[in-house]
């Protein structure tokens, strides 16, 4: 079995963002992070302990060579207080020599101070979200900094020795133009990251975006435009040495996200913190309480914070997750691993989206095609 992924999950955020949908809190005092730390640390030192932890037990990996802190914003933490993450992590896990530690950072969130003291601890990578330059925009998002914070960001980080940096853009924002979405690629690359997840924009329901859009204080965004959108986003920044390897992620030759990888190849990752989810690598997946205050309750009466669990379709998401990958589905793997053909079993289907040009078959890899990537949820339909 692969080696696995640790995710740890840091609700706080100094204000809400109006397109986020992910568990946070706004960030109040220093007590209340300190108690969420302790019951992080907690966690992960009962990890595996089946009297209070519903952990899974096997097949247990080996060992773990990616940790992730996502948020929310990880930046937030202090020096002492991620230390006492990793030291958990390291007294449960075998982590491996070199391990990718990827920490999500807001831009203005951070000191040289901090940064420095992050990377003496381990951390290896940096992802931050810029999501956009334009000032009056980042304001319509709810976000507190600016496009000067971003710059700022990234030149903290290069003197603090980070060379593994990585920043989010959304497109198809409202009223943003497709030349605001050039700019917005001009100045991304102009700063040299040597990732770049570029998003577009999902409304998600019970959002103050999607309550801005149903009253109509917000325009609801144009899909053709969007596309367009997309389309630029390949020619802009494969021009500049960027790969892509999944519907949304780019990199330069070799900064890939290992962490994120491990989702979409089905490698084991355990999760910690509140809406934490785990994968045992086998075809079960768990998840914990959402609310944070409920999780630090549940951690400190000695109570297992998982609210979920489910047996997963293992060969149906390796099929749709193996999608959103540029290299595709290796064929000839996929029936190996599963015990059947895949274009066989969807014949059909797999015939019509080729009629679509959606996706294609070349070197025993099924992939999506350009246009795949913009129609994906109608491909991955077929094999949910």
């Amino acid at each position: 079995m692969s080696e696995a992924g640790v995710y740890l999950h840091v609700p706080f955020c100094r204000s809400r963002c109006s397109y986020c949908d992910f568990a946070t809190d706004v960030y109040k005092n220093a007590e209340i992070v300190e108690d969420y730390v302790s019951a992080l640390v907690k966690e992960i030192e009962n990890f595996g302990n089946a009297a209070n932890f519903s952990r899974p037990l096997a097949p247990r990996p080996t060992g773990v060579d990616t940790i992730y802190f996502g948020g929310g914003t990880p930046s937030l933490l202090s020096s002492v207080q991620l230390e006492k993450i990793l030291k958990a992590i390291e007294g449960k896990f075998s982590v491996a020599a070199g391990a990718e530690i990827t920490m999500e950072m807001n831009p203005a969130t951070v000191t040289l101070d901090t940064l420095k003291a992050y990377r003496n601890l381990g951390v290896t990578r940096a992802s931050f979200g810029a999501q956009t330059f334009d000032d009056a925009e980042l304001k319509r998002l709810g976000r507190k900094h600016t496009a000067a914070d971003v710059r700022e960001t990234i030149e903290l980080l290069r003197t603090a020795d980070f060379t593994n940096v990585s920043f989010d853009l959304i497109a198809g924002l409202p009223r943003q133009t497709l030349k605001d979405w050039e700019r917005n690629l001009n100045e991304a690359l102009a700063l040299q990251p040597e990732h770049l997840s570029l998003y577009l924009l999902e409304i998600h329901e019970a959002t103050p975006l999607a309550e801005q859009i149903r009253s109509g204080r917000q325009p609801l965004p144009d899909e053709e435009l969007a596309a367009s959108m997309y389309e630029l986003m390949l020619e802009q920044v494969s021009a500049q040495g960027y790969r892509q390897y999944e519907i949304s992620n780019f990199s330069l030759p070799g900064c890939e996200s290992k962490h994120n990888s491990k989702y979409w190849t089905l490698d084991p990752v355990f999760g910690f913190g509140c809406s934490a989810h785990s994968f045992d690598g086998a075809g079960v997946r768990y998840s914990n309480e959402r609310d944070t205050a409920k999780y630090v309750r549940l951690i400190e009466v000695g109570d297992s914070p998982i609210v979920h669990r489910e047996e997963i379709e293992i060969a149906a998401e390796a099929a749709f997750l193996g999608l959103r990958l540029s290299k595709g589905i290796n064929l000839a793997a996929y029936e190996k691993r599963f015990g059947f053909d895949l274009i066989a079993k969807h014949h059909d289907d797999i015939q019509r989206l080729e009629d679509l040009e959606l996706i294609k078959i070349a070197d025993n890899h099924l992939k999506l095609t350009v246009k795949g990537f913009l129609f994906s949820n109608e491909v991955f339909a077929v094999f949910v």
